[in-house]
């Protein structure tokens, strides 16, 4: 059954009487007490809307009454924010958002009668939200640095504005990604990175050393071991310690994981074993280590990962390794990507894994690449033993035994991988 023109447009008036009613309660019972004297309200939001909306069906094909009484409305607004700025301190609580209620009460009677059901209520409800949140709002923007503002800022130009600039780019030479392929590992690479760092530094401030280490070795297990054996080094060597880096290590494997699957599914099926078996060797390790522990909640807050010369640095990274990888394997076979992988595994691992989920290296099999990626993994292990012996002064020889005995765990999948 089909509505006839005149039902719809009742509808779509009801659903506009509906939401500036309840734009306008929202608003009285915010600002009855603070601004009694304001404009606006219960009443004035229906009116304006209605007045929006009929506006708009004098003529709907260009909304010129529609847009006369926004360009009426904006004068008025005006007018009254210029008055509130003369008056004292008080009077400049709801200067600005008072007008622009009133304003956005206007606009949802067009976008009433235009727009989908869903985009209407939205737009409603996340204006209520957005004033019931006022001083939880201030609170948060007072306790954000602007630092973190900028790098969220970093965070939308990595995502919004190069990402789409690269779409439809051809493949790179030598490699079998394109330009967009490379920017968008590098997206996932930094939401999850971003992700942990805002985690740890305002969901868990107080989440103590073991908790802090897990939820840094969601974007580097390296770091965190680095870090770590440092301050084992200040303060002596300890099994809550011991366990924070192990934990950080299992970390690593999951995200390896994560990453695979969001590109590759097969290859994250071709891992799942042996990057799951490693994870919970890891923890086995961990939770030994933390039985003995003394828990503390002192926390070290490890650096902001996502920059945009870091970002830059990944592409290149990226770029590169995926050449590699495939002269490797042109030239030498298995064997010359296995040896790559060793050699990418004393840095960064997310480049070359990432490059392999892509099919970055041409004509690498699903055994051969999930084989090199755990080795890389393990090659990583290796190097982490190596930095905890060395930034502890030989005083972490338990978690560096252990990252050992995970490489060469991670060895022995491989080859199972590959068989």
């Amino acid at each position: 059954m089909t509505l006839s023109f005149a039902d719809s447009t009742a509808e779509r008036f009801a659903l506009l009487l509906g939401l500036s009613l309840f734009f306008g309660f929202a608003f009285e019972g915010f600002y009855a007490d603070e601004l009694p004297r304001r404009p606006g309200g219960v009443r004035t939001f229906p009116l304006l809307a209605l007045a929006g909306g009929t506006l708009y069906l004098l003529d709907p094909r260009f909304a010129t009454a529609f847009i006369a009484g926004l360009i009426v409305v904006g004068s008025w607004i005006y007018v009254y924010v210029r008055r509130q700025s003369k008056v004292d301190d008080a009077g400049l609580e709801g200067a600005f958002i008072v007008p622009a209620c009133n304003l956005l009460a206007y606009v949802i009677g067009g976008l009433a009668l235009t727009q989908p059901l869903w985009l209407c209520v939205a737009v409603a409800v996340a204006a209520v939200l957005l004033l019931g949140g006022r001083r939880t709002l201030h609170d948060w923007a007072l306790r954000v640095p602007a630092a973190e503002t900028i790098t969220a800022g970093q965070f939308l130009i990595l995502v919004g504005v190069v990402l789409p600039l690269l779409a439809g780019r051809p493949a790179i030479p030598y490699t079998g990604v394109t330009p967009f392929g490379v920017w968008l590992a590098v997206v996932a690479v930094s939401t999850i990175s971003y992700a942990s760092y805002l985690l740890q530094r305002y969901a868990f401030p107080r989440g103590g050393t073991l908790l802090s280490a897990v939820l840094g070795g969601l974007y580097s297990s390296t770091a965190v071991t680095v870090v770590l054996a440092r301050r084992a080094a200040d303060e002596g060597m300890n099994a809550e310690l011991g366990a924070a880096i192990i934990a950080a290590t299992a970390m690593m494997f999951v995200r390896i994981l994560v990453v695979c699957a969001i590109f590759n599914l097969a290859l994250a099926r071709a891992l799942v074993i042996p990057l799951l078996a490693l994870a919970a060797l890891s923890v086995v390790m961990a939770l030994a280590q933390a039985r003995a522990a003394t828990p503390s909640t002192r926390t070290r807050e490890f650096p902001n990962p996502l920059q945009i010369p870091t970002a830059l640095l990944f592409a290149l990274l990226f770029i590169i390794v995926s050449m590699l990888a495939t002269l490797a394997h042109m030239h030498f076979g298995r064997s010359g990507l296995f040896v790559l992988a060793g050699i990418v595994g004393i840095g960064d691992v997310d480049p070359f894994v990432l490059s392999l989920a892509q099919g970055g290296a041409a004509g690498v099999g699903l055994a051969t690449a999930a084989g090199a990626i755990v080795i890389a993994a393990s090659s990583n292990n290796l190097l982490k033993a190596i930095y905890a012996i060395a930034f502890s002064r030989a005083t972490a020889r338990t978690p560096a035994l252990m990252l050992a005995v995970l490489a060469v765990a991670g060895v022995a999948g491989a080859l199972f991988l590959v068989r």
